[in-house]
């Protein structure tokens, strides 16, 4: 009897010593691909409601420009773009979440800073869409550029790098102003909207889509200057180079289809091509995808779902939106702007 409670405990230890091995297992291990792969979906962490980049409709179906790459990720590594499950996520809980493994990456109109990546142990792979800080304001207030808001009554959202560009602004060239500070987004526009501050300061693209949002999006414009830098990027973890090669290689694999002329209308076509540079992007010639962990047509099944750099941009926040935010700098570097990829070579 001794000898079956006895065998009974050793058995139950061991099981239990098998249970906390596999927590730790899984909350030690970097190998994000394999456990997306495992659970058949990647959870991407996006903005809870902003137009033209995250947004979802009385459905649950979600879009944007930061939705479609994550849904490049996705058409990557499953052929599928239906596989990406987006989790809204505030500014305040973003990185938070990423850390302990509640979403595989962030796409979320997040600025990439040399102080987020030591202090949170994150990497931002590639710059998807370069914006900075600016400011909106009602027509009636007749300015026309940001030296000639001294005495705003600035509102903006807390714990975001805008209320530190704001404050460096107004105090380097010597004009006064007063900061109205909410936690949550939604706030700020509320108290925008309403008249509590005359000054709303985001990112550009931000304010494009926010004013959307307000009573009377006409009465309201955004000025053309902008008085930061604020590369906007996906964010992984760090020690995870694999899966940080991935969501690297398909914003590059996006913006050298564009820059080839390939589409998700004509990438048939691409697939026959004999030239070298679309042969390797297409996965015809070369074997990108069997280094990256993924198949030779990795890049192919992004076009092909999701479209190159230039069709996710136009049709959620370019020309074809109703955002319709020019270019700019998010031009290619041979069209006038700075979006720029490594070759595949």
């Amino acid at each position: 009897m001794r000898t079956f409670r006895g065998g009974l405990l050793i058995g139950l230890a061991v099981a239990v010593l098998v249970g906390v091995l596999a927590v730790i297992y899984e909350f030690y291990d970097t190998r994000t691909l394999k456990r997306t792969v495992r659970r058949g979906e990647v959870l991407c962490g996006v903005n809870k409601g902003l137009p033209g980049f995250s947004i979802p409709d009385d459905k649950g179906n979600w879009t944007g420009f930061d939705v479609d790459f994550c849904r490049a990720v996705a058409a990557a590594i499953f052929n599928d773009p239906n596989k990406a499950k987006f989790v809204p996520l505030d500014a305040n809980e973003r990185f938070k979440e990423l850390q302990s493994r509640k979403v595989d990456i962030l796409s979320r109109n997040t600025t990439w800073s040399m102080a987020r990546e030591l202090e949170y142990d994150l990497y931002f792979p590639a710059i998807a869409y370069y914006d900075g800080v600016g400011f909106m304001l009602p027509r009636s207030r007749n300015k026309e550029t940001s030296l000639d808001l001294t005495g705003s009554k600035v509102c903006v959202q807390a714990n975001t790098t805008t209320t530190f560009h704001v404050a460096d602004y107004f105090r380097v060239n010597n004009m006064k102003y007063e900061e109205v500070k909410f936690d949550k987004l939604d706030d700020v526009v509320k108290a925008y909207d309403s008249g509590k501050c005359d000054t709303f300061s985001a990112d550009v693209s931000q304010l494009y889509a926010l004013r959307l949002n307000l009573t009377k999006p006409g009465d309201h414009m955004i000025l053309p200057d902008m008085i930061s830098k604020e590369p906007l990027a996906p964010v992984v973890r760090q020690r995870d180079d694999d899966w940080m090669m991935i969501v690297k290689w398909t914003l590059y694999a996006m913006i050298n289809a564009e820059e080839l002329g390939v589409t998700s209308e004509n990438i048939d076509e691409a697939l026959k091509s004999k030239k070298p540079d679309v042969m390797r992007l297409v996965g015809t010639e070369g074997n990108y995808g069997e280094q990256l962990g993924l198949t030779k047509d990795w890049a192919a099944r992004i076009i092909r779902h999701v479209g190159n750099y230039g069709e996710m941009y136009d049709r959620n926040i370019g020309e074809k939106s109703k955002l319709k935010i020019p270019r700019g700098m998010n031009q290619l570097w041979n069209a006038g702007g700075v979006q720029y990829a490594p070759p595949m070579r």
